[in-house]
């Protein structure tokens, strides 16, 4: 299944809050778990393989400081189960730092790398992840909600994506809801999360699920 969990929340200490919002998905992968963070100017990066309990402590978590957050927990579905594989990706284009956690999987996954491939991309992992990133950057002339529309007509398949830039949280779901998304409030904070649990655990309302056309 894979776990996915986003928040835009000036004044929160967002990374620990993702961190609650994962142990509550960790039922959707056992595999890996990470948190990307931004804080206006750059985005950090801490993942690893295990279970949230064993890739986090109380040290990581004060590292990642900002104010937007997105988590991963990883159940393989494409790509071997290795460190590199793990998520979020966070990745440096032409427009800067976005990083990256997805859930689901595209069916034209291996025409898409091909074309890719063909074009010059170059891949470090084995996962759907990885041709989503690479289609970004391809429309990096776009701003990045852009960019993702543009990425949509070309993908194919079941998928809810979090990302983040240094300044934005953008939460994706295909056009059919295949893979919903969650929609929560803490305060004045939005919050995303693959299920109402995630919200439940850190005490944020939940507003609606998008999980239709």
């Amino acid at each position: 299944y894979c776990g996915v969990f986003g928040i835009y929340g000036p004044g929160l200490d967002v990374a620990r809050l993702t961190f609650y919002g994962l142990f509550a998905l960790q039922h959707r992968g056992q595999e890996s778990a990470g948190i990307a963070v931004a804080d206006g100017w750059r985005v950090q990066l801490h993942k690893g393989m295990g279970l949230v309990p064993e890739v986090f402590d109380g040290r990581t978590l004060a590292e990642l400081q900002g104010h937007i957050a997105i988590g991963h927990v990883r159940y393989s579905t494409t790509g071997t189960s290795h460190p590199v594989n793990a998520q979020p990706l966070v990745f440096r284009y032409a427009r800067g730092t976005l990083g990256l956690a997805h859930n689901g999987n595209l069916t034209n996954a291996a025409r898409l790398r091909r074309e890719l491939a063909a074009a010059g991309a170059v891949f470090q992992t084995s996962t759907d992840s990885e041709i989503i990133v690479n289609m970004i950057a391809r429309h990096a002339r776009e701003e990045i909600e852009n960019s993702l529309l543009a990425c949509m007509d070309e993908m194919a398949g079941a998928y809810s994506l979090v990302i983040l830039t240094p300044e934005k949280l953008v939460a994706v779901r295909d056009p059919h809801g295949f893979r919903p998304l969650c929609l929560g409030r803490l305060g004045e904070a939005y919050v995303v999360a693959s299920e109402s649990c995630a919200l439940d655990t850190i005490g944020a309302v939940f507003v609606r699920v998008d999980n239709h056309d």
